[in-house]
């Protein structure tokens, strides 16, 4: 039976992991000390916050079908609500489909318009926990595995860790963010890979705000706010209502409210948990009718997270992958083929799908 190493334990790396245990020997190695990359839920105190993706796009077979072969099709949940507000000239207003996603400049297929997001009842860490669960006893799973490169090999293919130990297999799924990607390759591949270095990318911080009902004077009947680009203070683009765009997120008379910040390089590195939380809540309040300091808040980081697709970068990518094709080396994960958790879950499936297509026997 062929091995396969996958070094990224995200969603992206996990599912190829899924799809390929029992037919070939797989080892995850994941740099950090748990699996799931940017997908956390945070229980406490009858809240579930995210502290990364929130969901995943309506129109998404992907996922859907992941979750079923997982044996948790129940578990998949949609919007409460579907109308969104829209904050700009003239303070607060009801938008029309298709309107929140103009204010934020996203281009949104109309057959999406006015469907949202879906995601999962007890938060989206559940489908990582459904996979981790599913892997265990059937595949190596190691945390805190720092990968240094990755090059051919005699076998196929090697991974050298940090601690200077190597790990052959037949094929290596290199399911890590781009500027990663091109540091593991680039001993090897050099200029082929050097633009997956320069990957645009934005940063993101959240701040999930815990109220009591009472503290919000506003109906929270919709998804929540996207903020006009000329109104957007300290970064601030959205406000989620998630209590009230998802079920069971807040105990019963408590709200929770997620803001979503752009920061700059400078605020990320000079900006306490407690600055981002006062922040958050001076833009909450100049948004919605709010009174008195939250009961808690829940602040989420997220540097160089978000892949931004242009012309340029997607070039790279075809032309890193050019270079790959002869080896048994794949690239998987939002990083390369499409950003979100639908693109990275169908990225994690194709990488799968290309391992048993390179002829290895699994």
């Amino acid at each position: 039976m062929a091995k396969v190493i996958i070094v990224g334990g995200g969603i992206a790396g996990l599912t190829a992991a899924f799809r390929l245990c029992g037919d070939a020997q797989v080892d995850v190695l994941e740099a950090a000390p748990s699996l799931g990359g940017q997908i956390r839920t945070q229980l406490s105190a009858g809240f579930a916050i995210e502290r990364g993706a929130e969901g995943f796009v309506f129109r998404s077979e992907a996922v859907p079908a992941l979750a079923a072969d997982l044996g948790m099709p129940d578990e998949l949940m949609g919007q409460s609500v579907s109308q969104s507000y829209g904050f700009g000239d003239g303070g607060l207003r009801v938008l029309a489909l298709g309107e929140a996603a103009a204010f934020l400049g996203f281009q949104v297929p109309t057959a999406d318009l006015g469907k949202g997001i879906r995601t999962f009842r007890r938060g989206m860490t559940s489908l990582i926990r459904a996979l981790e669960g599913s892997l265990r006893g059937r595949a190596q799973i190691r945390c805190g595995a720092i990968a240094k490169s990755i090059e051919p090999s005699s076998q196929g293919a090697c991974v050298t860790l940090d601690d200077g130990s190597r790990h052959e297999a037949e094929l290596v799924i290199a399911a890590t963010h781009a500027r990663g990607a091109a540091t593991l390759l680039a001993p090897r591949f050099g200029a082929a890979v050097a633009g997956l270095s320069q990957a645009p990318t934005l940063s993101s911080v959240t701040v999930e705000l815990a109220f009591e009902r009472a503290q919000v004077g506003h109906a929270l009947d919709g998804t929540g706010v996207v903020v006009a680009h000329d109104h957007q203070r300290d970064g601030l683009g959205a406000c989620t209502f998630t209590s009230a765009k998802f079920a069971d997120r807040s105990p019963p008379g408590k709200v929770s409210l997620r803001l979503f910040f752009r920061p700059s390089p400078q605020q990320l590195q000079e900006l306490d948990d407690d600055a981002w939380a006062e922040r958050a809540l001076w833009g909450v309040q100049r948004i919605l009718p709010v009174q008195g300091q939250p009961l808690r808040a829940w602040v989420s980081r997220w540097p160089d997270a978000l892949p931004v697709f242009n012309d340029r970068y997607t070039a790279a990518v075809v032309e890193a992958e050019a270079a790959l094709a002869s080896h048994p080396i794949v690239l998987a994960g939002s990083a390369f083929h499409g950003s979100g958790i639908d693109a990275a879950v169908r990225s994690g499936e194709a990488a799968a799908a290309a391992a048993k297509s390179r002829g290895l026997t699994l």
